[in-house]
């Protein structure tokens, strides 16, 4: 069973900075971030696979970086120039194959003021 633990979350204002970081427990293939904000649908933000295959959400693209340490098992998710339409919960999950994520974290609150 893989277990996934989040941090980093938090109040921030726009136009700075988060770092998420996601820890893994067992064997995993690919990891991404999802978010949901309050009246909308979840969404993927980025995932990455083990061989460092990346891919975001038009939202994230220029402004997060995905990233992973295979040898801690920790993914990471750094978040620059953020806006208010960043706020959400963003959760972080894991799968064993592209696209296709059986695991999911608790999740962690991002809430960027104006």
């Amino acid at each position: 069973q893989v277990q996934l633990v989040e941090s980093g979350g938090g109040l921030v204002q726009a136009g700075g900075s988060l770092r998420l970081s996601c820890a893994a427990s067992g064997s995993i293939f690919s990891m991404g971030w999802f978010r949901r904000a309050p009246g909308k649908q979840r969404e993927l933000v980025a995932y990455i696979t083990t061989g460092g295959t990346t891919n975001y959400a038009d939202s994230a693209k220029g402004r997060f970086t995905i990233s992973r340490d295979i040898a801690k098992n920790t993914m990471y998710l750094q978040m620059n120039s953020l806006k208010p339409e960043d706020t959400a919960v963003y959760t972080c999950a894991a799968g064993l194959r592209v696209g296709v994520f059986g695991y999911w974290g608790q999740g962690t609150q991002v809430t960027v003021s104006s």
